[in-house]
């Protein structure tokens, strides 16, 4: 997984009371949380174990926090993944049902509040490799059982900015066989997922598990990562294939330092940014 975040913000919703320190006598145990109308009951350690993160910083007292009706704290996010991000934080450890379906809204929400130990935690659920087996025709009425495995590959881009991500959803295309079509951007994040066709993988068999390939949109000049990498291809009607991390890191720069957007090195190594599983850019 693949994260550009600009800046957070939050629209404070209408009903709710602002406070104007949460840090004060009324922060006591147990405390109850109102998650988006998901009422939560959990204690200030708790919340507060990652303490260089959003949610930390709202429990002890650098971010004010709004009050519902009943005097719960409350914040205007999705409350069912919250049951998740707590039983992280109790436990230090991701115990997702094997049913879970929601990986990428866990994602988001983790990104959200920022907390790195769970996001960590969630790259390694998030990089799949499935076995495929199909049938190879060699001759008429003789075939073959083969094997070979796939990587799908996910990117979630978030921005405060609408244009960003539609830029971005511009500057990207899926390929299923000869047919190409754009990304849908959301209002303020781009959810990408593709699955590059292995050589030994026949093309008919990629389209018929309904993989997508992911290119960009016109034929790059960025030698930062078509020169000396046998992992990308030019497409004879322009654009490079994406085939893994560095390709799509520099696609995603280029477009946004375009922007006058600027890497926080705070978080990536400067010298191994393009092989970073998360990214955080700033306009200033």
């Amino acid at each position: 997984m693949w994260c550009f975040t600009s800046q957070f913000t939050e629209t404070p919703p209408i009903q709710p009371t602002a406070v104007n320190s949460t840090h004060s006598a009324c922060m006591c145990d147990p405390i109850c949380v109102n998650v988006g109308g998901e009422l939560y009951t959990t204690t200030l350690d708790t919340l507060t174990r990652c303490r260089d993160s959003m949610l930390g910083a709202m429990f002890t007292g650098q971010i004010p926090l709004l009050r519902d009706r009943n005097g719960n704290f409350f914040i205007d996010r999705d409350g069912k993944p919250f049951r998740h991000i707590l039983n992280f934080l109790r436990c230090n450890s991701l115990d997702l049902p094997g049913d879970f379906t929601e990986l990428a809204l866990l994602r988001r929400e983790a990104d959200f509040f920022q907390i790195r130990p769970l996001l960590e935690e969630l790259e390694k659920v998030d990089s799949q490799e499935r076995v495929l087996h199909f049938n190879y025709k060699r001759k008429p009425e003789n075939y073959e059982l083969r094997s070979c495995t796939v990587r799908v590959h996910t990117a979630h881009v978030f921005c405060t900015s609408h244009a960003l991500i539609e830029l971005l959803s511009s500057s990207f295309s899926y390929r299923t066989g000869a047919v190409s079509m754009a990304p849908e951007p959301g209002r303020m994040d781009l959810q990408l997922e593709w699955v590059p066709c292995p050589p030994e993988l026949p093309t008919e068999q990629h389209i018929r598990h309904g993989f997508r390939e992911l290119s960009t949109t016109q034929q790059s000049e960025n030698s930062i990562y078509t020169q000396g990498n046998s992992n990308t291809s030019t497409y004879g009607s322009g654009g490079v294939s994406i085939s893994d991390t560095p390709s799509f890191m520099a696609e995603l720069l280029r477009v946004v330092m375009a922007e006058g957007f600027r890497i926080d090195l705070v978080s990536p190594d400067p010298s191994d940014v393009l092989n970073c599983r998360r990214l955080r850019c700033v306009r200033y």
